[in-house]
């Protein structure tokens, strides 16, 4: 992308007009962002319309296992969503900017909310794989950020961060998961670089910091999001132990496998939160 803030918004626009000219008139309200597989999510969409990123200007190919690499829109507990079912990682070789264009076309389709899940490792000693982390915080410690260069079009250049995670919408999803069932746990998630695994003493460092899963994700596009008004939720799957506390060596095959199997547990909180929101 251009340095130039004319050029980006000019690539925001047509990002966005692509999108909408296959939305036929649908106005989403809501923007899930699913991680490593949690794809799944994306058929339980009703009257679905699929766009393939091929046909978004600006939108690569995700690389990587787990990401199909497409939008969904349609309905989800009769409420107008906007299902994002591969996102673009920063170890691709992508910049931030790149990692967090799709936010930036949500908010120009309309969406007020964005709901953020994603695979993690687990840095709290009490966790295990299958965990499901409401996240109240994050770190962001991939040393990049998406607001870099010339104040976009709709978008503050301080945006306060404060409150990330919208305590309202923490609230829906622990109503949600009470309601299903389902056990909740809460935690601060870190954002690095990767794509390689973190070293046991990185692990180490992490929880004298008071983290409790990492990854590779999410926080460009909740950076993003904050800065252009969009209430944020997110969700972290613990797929893994973290290196220095899992017993066994660390692999993506192993979270895509834990993705999938507490897929359906997250997918439950994630529509009872949508059924919760106000105007569903």
């Amino acid at each position: 992308m251009s340095d130039t803030s004319g050029t980006r918004d000019a690539m925001i626009e047509a990002a966005a007009a692509a999108a909408k000219q296959r939305l036929g008139g649908r106005s989403p309200t809501v923007a899930i962002v699913l991680g490593s597989g949690l794809g799944h999510l994306a058929d339980e969409v009703q009257q679905a319309v699929r766009i393939p990123y091929a046909e978004i200007p600006g939108f690569p190919q995700p690389s990587v296992a787990g990401h199909r690499g497409e939008l969904v829109a349609g309905t989800l507990e009769d409420m107008p969503v906007l299902v994002q079912s591969g996102r673009f990682h920063l170890y691709e070789g992508h910049s931030a900017d790149v990692a967090a264009l799709p936010v930036r076309v949500f908010a120009r389709l309309g969406v007020r909310t964005l709901i953020v899940t994603n695979a993690a490792g687990g840095v709290r000693p009490t966790f295990r794989a299958g965990t499901l982390m409401l996240i109240a915080d994050h770190v962001n410690l991939m040393f990049r950020n998406p607001l870099i260069g010339p104040v976009l079009q709709g978008e503050e250049r301080f945006p306060d961060m404060s409150e990330p995670y919208d305590a309202g919408l923490r609230a829906l999803a622990r109503q949600a998961a009470r309601e299903a069932g389902i056990a909740l746990e809460e935690g601060v998630y870190v954002g690095l670089l990767g794509p390689s695994y973190e070293t046991p003493a990185e692990i180490r460092m992490l929880q004298r910091l008071g983290i409790d899963a990492v990854g590779m994700s999410t926080v460009p596009e909740v950076i993003v999001a904050r800065a252009r008004g969009i209430r944020c939720l997110g969700f972290s799957t613990i797929t893994n132990l973290a290196a220095g506390i899992s017993p066994t060596k660390l692999s993506h095959a192993e979270v895509l496998d834990v993705g999938r199997q507490m897929g359906q547990s997250l997918a439950a909180i994630v529509r009872g939160v949508v059924r919760l929101l106000p105007g569903a």
